[in-house]
């Protein structure tokens, strides 16, 4: 018997702005409201969105040298991770795979890590089982919101005039409305924002305030796929999984010199000699020609009909204003301007290798 998807604190809110509410992870979330997915996605790229994301695990990590622990289950460098500073990062398993992708916080007394909705069942042990004499808590009060977009800082700056000074991947405490929230300069869309935790209690009346402003309006699950997917971003089960190497996935920018030299995480030996000797097959950017789009498990072909890769993600790009994808193929067939054909509903259509992203990133540095 499946359980009844849960609710985050900002339900109701959804409702009455009228959200399409579907299942995502165990999870009652909004897929798109009357605005649509597709201007959605241009009110980020242009102004500013909010993104409910309080489906994902907030997990708060204290006691002696945390970081040190916590970096022997990932590739990256923590040890040396500033206060008031986030890093992108992902669980190996053994063999080199990707458990998942998650971003962890130096907060100063405490490590502030998010991870996935769907794999958190998964990471919150993983975490509990090896981090010896690490406080392992996951917060069950707090919503999480995304406000991303152009206008990102001028909303949550009308607020909150702390965060004005914050540069991609860092992280405050700053008040909004009276209430003491983590604000963290990043997301997953390719445009400038913040992800905020804000106790439940507070959530609501703290997101009608981001909505208030003219600059501002929600947007779900729908436009949040095609903005990571135009930004070039992985997603955890479809872009990487337990079966992918980080360098295949070419997230070798996650893995510090150091931890590349030094090796001492699960699966180093595999990662190593995939970063010393190169990889099978490499992620790319897929450009279809034509209106089809290309959806994940769409075969990619060689212009003789051989099978040479896999798409992972693919939709409509609006702000690309065309088909988008991207994908796994064979080493040889990864550079830019190749022609290659995607077997669509049984039919070959031409495509392109590009590379990504698609749109240009507008992190503030």
């Amino acid at each position: 018997m499946s359980e009844t998807p849960k609710r985050t604190p900002l339900y109701d809110l959804h409702v009455e702005l009228g959200g399409k509410m579907v299942d995502f992870a165990g999870w009652e979330m909004p897929v798109q409201y009357p605005m649509g997915i597709m201007g959605e996605h241009n009110q980020c790229r242009s102004k500013a969105a909010l993104f409910d994301v309080s489906h994902m695990g907030q997990v708060i990590l204290r006691g002696e040298n945390a970081a040190g622990k916590l970096e022997a289950l990932v590739p990256s460098a923590l040890t040396a991770l500033p206060e008031g500073k986030a890093r992108y990062t992902f669980f190996t398993n053994e063999s080199g795979g990707i458990m998942d992708d998650l971003i962890v916080s130096n907060a100063g007394d405490h490590l502030f890590v998010v991870v996935n909705a769907s794999m958190r069942h998964q990471d919150i042990p993983h975490m509990a089982a090896n981090l010896d004499g690490v406080e392992v808590t996951e917060i069950f009060d707090r919503a999480l919101v995304a406000v991303q977009g152009p206008k990102a800082e001028d909303v949550v700056g009308a607020l909150c005039p702390a965060v004005r000074d914050l540069k991609f991947m860092e992280t405050i405490l700053g008040d909004i409305l009276g209430v003491e929230c983590r604000i963290s300069r990043l997301g997953y869309t390719g445009e400038d924002g913040f992800e905020i935790s804000i106790p439940q209690d507070n959530a609501v009346e703290i997101c009608r305030a981001f909505l208030a402003h003219e600059d501002c309006e929600p947007a779900g699950l729908g436009a949040r796929d095609s903005l990571r997917l135009e930004a070039g971003l992985c997603l955890y089960g479809n872009d990487i999984d337990n079966d992918t190497s980080p360098i295949e996935a070419s997230l070798l920018w996650a893995i510090q010199k150091r931890r590349r030299e030094e090796g001492g995480f699960p699966g180093a030996a595999r990662i190593q000699r995939d970063i010393a000797e190169g990889t099978a097959r490499k992620l790319v950017g897929i450009k279809p020609e034509g209106r089809s789009p290309a959806r994940h498990g769409v075969e990619v072909q060689s212009l003789d009909g051989t099978a040479i890769g896999i798409v992972t993600s693919g939709g409509f790009g609006p702000t690309v204003g065309a088909p988008v994808a991207m994908g796994y193929v064979k080493t040889g067939h990864d550079k830019p301007d190749e022609k290659v054909n995607l077997l669509i509903r049984g039919k070959a259509h031409p495509a392109t290798i590009v590379a990504l992203p698609f749109v240009k990133q507008n992190y503030k540095r």
